[in-house]
C-alpha cells in the first residue's frame, strides 16, 4: 500500500526567542492539503498511564507499539479519519512542548538512490500522534523521532518543527533514513516552503545540530557532496529546479521581505538563506501577517490589477487550500503555566481572524471538536470558511471591510488573553487549568457572535451588488 501525500505544500515561520517581541518562542505553519476542502476539528486528547497496543496507519500500513504513557496533548487532525488519516498536525503537549508537523519537503533523486523512501514508514498521518504525547522538550522532540525514523524509516520527506519555551528547533528529514535538525539561534528567524531549507551543517555543535547515524559516510561514500568544502545539507538532499523557482522560494523571498525590507533579493533566488537576523522585533500578528498574505502590495498578487502572467507567477502562502493556520507561541514573561498559547486560524487566513487558546486545558469548545463533513451553521470550521468565501466572492467590495474587522478583533483577542493572564496569576494546578479552560470557552463564544454578525453584513451588503438590476424610473 502507497501512502498518499496529504500535503501538497504548507508554509513555515520559525521565531527564537530573543527576535521576538516579547521574548517568546513562535513556530508557525500553514497546513494545506490538495483540495480546497479537508475539515478539520481542534481537540484535547487527555494523559493517559496505561496505553495498550499499537499505532497502525490506514494510509500507508506503517505499525508500532504505543507507549505506556501518554502526556494530554491538543491536535488539529481530518474529520474523515478513515478516509484521509488522522494527520494531528499542530499542537502542545501538557510539558509545554509545541510540535508542528510537517513541512513536505523533497530529497533529490541522487541521495534517494542510495537511501529509498520506506514505503510503510513512519508518514506525515502518524507522526504528530507518535512523537507529541511522549516528549519533554524541543530537543527532546529531537531525538525522539530521530530514533523513531532509525528503527521505521520514513515514506517521504518532511520537515518538523519543535519549540519549548527555551530552544526551537527544525528538523528535516529528506531520504528513508537520512535527516538533519537545526536549533533556530534565540536571536534570528527562519522561513520554510516545501524545499530542503538548512545549510550548513556544524557537526561539531551538538548544541545547535543533531543529525542521522552515519550521515556524513554515506554522502562521502555514495559522492554526494556537490560543494567542493563544507556541508550544505540543501545542496547535497535537497532540489534546485524550475518548480521550486516558482512554487517554493518565492514564499520564502516574501517573508523575508516583510521582515528584512532593506535586503534586496529574487523571488526566484536559490540562494534564500535560512538562518536570517532582523532589527524589527517579531510579534504575533508578523507571523499571522505572513502566512496570510499573498504577495500583497507585489506584482504578483493575484488580487492585483496587474498583468494576468505576472499574478499567477507564484504559488501564494495563503490559499484556499489551507485548512489551518497556526502560531505556537510560549511566552517567557509569565511565570505560571499560563503562558502557552496557540493561535488557530480554520478559515483562508487571508481573510479570517486566527484564535487565542490557551494549551494548559483539559478540553476545546464543541464547535471546534466536532466539525461535521459538509457545510452547517453550528461549527467553526465552516463558520470561518463561510467568511473566507464571501469575502473573496467581491473581494474589491469586501476586503476593506474585512481587514477592518480582523484589525478589530485583534485588538479584542490580545485584551482577552491579557485579562486572562492577569485574573490567573494567583492560581495553580488544577484550578489554573480549570480557569483557563473556562477562558477558551468564552473566546469561542465572543468570536462566534462577532463573526456571525460580520458574515450577516456581508451577505446584505453584497446583495447589493448584484448584476441583476436595472435604473430606468424610481416608480418602476
Amino acid at each position: 500500500m502507497m501512502v498518499s501525500k496529504h500535503l501538497s505544500a504548507c508554509t513555515t515561520v520559525l521565531v527564537g526567542k530573543k527576535a521576538s517581541i516579547d521574548g517568546s518562542t513562535m513556530i508557525a505553519r500553514n497546513d494545506d492539503t490538495f483540495l480546497p476542502l479537508t475539515p478539520q476539528r481542534f481537540y484535547v486528547e487527555p494523559a493517559n498511564d496505561h496505553q495498550t497496543g499499537e499505532w497502525v496507519s490506514n494510509q500507508n500500513g506503517f505499525k508500532a507499539p504505543l507507549p505506556k504513557q501518554a502526556y494530554r496533548y491538543s491536535l488539529t487532525p481530518n474529520v474523515e479519519v478513515d478516509k484521509e488519516g488522522v494527520y494531528a498536525e499542530s499542537g502542545f503537549n501538557e510539558k509545554n512542548v509545541a510540535m508542528s508537523a510537517t513541512e513536505s519537503v523533497y530529497g533529490n533523486e541522487r541521495a534517494l538512490a542510495f537511501d529509498p523512501l520506506v514505503k510503510d514508514g513512519l508518514a506525515e498521518d502518524s507522526l504528530q500522534s507518535m512523537v507529541l504525547p511522549y516528549i519533554d522538550s524541543a530537543r527532546d522532540g529531537v531525538q525522539y523521532l530521530g530514533k523513531l525514523i532509525k528503527q521505521y524509516g520514513s515514506p517521504e520527506g518532511n520537515g518538523v518543527l519543535f519549540s519549548d519555551n527555551n530552544e526551537v528547533w527544525y528538523m528535516e528529514i529528506v531520504t528513508g533514513h537520512h535527516w538533519v535538525a537545526q536549533r533556530i539561534p534565540d536571536d534570528a528567524y527562519a522561513i520554510a516552503a516545501n524545499q530542503v531549507a538548512i545549510q550548513q551543517v556544524k557537526f561539531d555543535d551538538p548544541d545547535n545540530f543533531m543529525y542521522s547515524d552515519g550521515i556524513q559516510e554515506f554522502v562521502e561514500k555514495y559522492h554526494l557532496n556537490t560543494d567542493k568544502q563544507g556541508f550544505n545539507f540543501r545542496h547535497i538532499f535537497g532540489t534546485d529546479n524550475e518548480k521550486d523557482r516558482h512554487y517554493n522560494t518565492p514564499r520564502v523571498w516574501f517573508g523575508q521581505k516583510y521582515l528584512n525590507p532593506e535586503i534586496e533579493q529574487s523571488p526566484t533566488s536559490s540562494n534564500l538563506p535560512f538562518i536570517c537576523h532582523t532589527d524589527h522585533k517579531i510579534s504575533v500578528e508578523d507571523v499571522e501577517y505572513i502566512l496570510s498574505s499573498h504577495y500583497n502590495e507585489t506584482p504578483y498578487d493575484p488580487f492585483s490589477k496587474g498583468h494576468e502572467d505576472t499574478k499567477t507567477l507564484f504559488r501564494p502562502i495563503s490559499m484556499n487550500r489551507t485548512q489551518n493556520s497556526h502560531v505556537l507561541q510560549i511566552r517567557n514573561d509569565l511565570k505560571n503555566n499560563s503562558n502557552a498559547i496557540m493561535w488557530l486560524c480554520f478559515g483562508v487566513p487571508a481573510f479570517s481572524p486566527y484564535v487565542p487558546f490557551f494549551a494548559n486545558a483539559t478540553d476545546t469548545d464543541d464547535t471546534y471538536a466536532n466539525t461535521p463533513v459538509h457545510c452547517d451553521d453550528v461549527s467553526a470550521y465552516w463558520m470561518y470558511r463561510k467568511l473566507s468565501m464571501l469575502v473573496e466572492s467581491h473581494y474589491s467590495e469586501f476586503i476593506q471591510d474585512d481587514v477592518d474587522f480582523l484589525t478589530d478583533m485583534k485588538e479584542q483577542l490580545r485584551r482577552h488573553v491579557q485579562s486572562a493572564i492577569d485574573e490567573s496569576q494567583a492560581l495553580k494546578g488544577e484550578e489554573l487549568t480549570s480557569y483557563l479552560t473556562e477562558q477558551n470557552h468564552e473566546v469561542v463564544k465572543m468570536m462566534r457572535i462577532a463573526t456571525e454578525h460580520f458574515n450577516h453584513q456581508l451577505i446584505e451588503k453584497g446583495l447589493t451588488l448584484s448584476k441583476l438590476t436595472f435604473n430606468m424610473d424610481k416608480n418602476l
